[in-house]
């Protein structure tokens, strides 16, 4: 399985998601954001976590208008797979690949801690290793996590079995305690969780691992 890592001025997960794909026994090659276009043969774009661009206007903002974001978008449009890891969630909404925003958090305060997670579906290629309902922990590291979106998209996204992740006790004042979406055909899942910071034992724990695995199979196999 090929993944390609985008890397934008300011991304500080581009590494630690690329090894935790490799980790997971995907080839991986890192795309700058100038570029124009993919590498041939990509299956997964990641988009890390980390301040694009500094945060400055509105995080994500500014990297969901660089060259290579239009063709992430373009994959993402023709059926490809996409994860979007913190920052990367944010660039994601802003790009209008995934529904909603992703606002300051309710107590205006950065928050870096992990935190417990459910999963709400396994009908994933992101969360086919682990089940439904089950308890996961996972960091977080963000400014502004705090997802939104208008009573229309969330009913949609219960209906349709699109909330991926749901904080346990909810740190940041998201709406129905959402930690991460998926997209309408389920190839493209948000999250503001980094599950590449517990995918191996010196991580402190490996139940990000259980996503990078599941995608490096299903993918594979597909």
């Amino acid at each position: 399985m090929h993944a390609a890592v985008v890397v934008f001025p300011g991304s500080n997960c581009d590494r630690d998601l690329a090894v935790a794909l490799q980790r997971a026994g995907a080839r991986v090659t890192m795309v700058w954001h100038k570029d124009t276009a993919l590498p041939q043969g990509v299956d997964l774009i990641a988009i890390p976590g980390g301040f694009s661009f500094g945060d400055y206007l509105r995080c994500g903002a500014i990297a969901a208008n660089s060259p290579i974001s239009q063709s992430v978008k373009a994959h993402a449009e023709k059926g490809g797979y996409v994860l979007g890891v913190c920052n990367g969630f944010q660039i994601l909404t802003e790009t209008r690949v995934l529904p909603g925003t992703l606002l300051r958090n309710a107590g205006l305060k950065y928050i870096c801690r992990p935190v417990d997670l459910t999963v709400t579906t396994a009908g994933s290629p992101f969360t086919c290793r682990y089940e439904a309902g089950q308890t996961i922990t996972v960091p977080i590291a963000h400014h502004d996590g705090n997802y939104h979106a208008d009573s229309d998209t969330l009913a949609a996204l219960a209906d349709q079995d699109r909330i991926a992740f749901r904080y346990v006790r909810n740190p940041n004042g998201s709406v129905d305690d959402i930690a991460g979406i998926l997209s309408e055909n389920r190839r493209v899942l948000g999250m503001m969780p980094h599950p590449e910071r517990m995918a191996e034992p010196a991580h402190g724990g490996t139940d990000g691992a259980a996503m990078f695995a599941g995608l490096v199979d299903q993918l594979a196999n597909a």
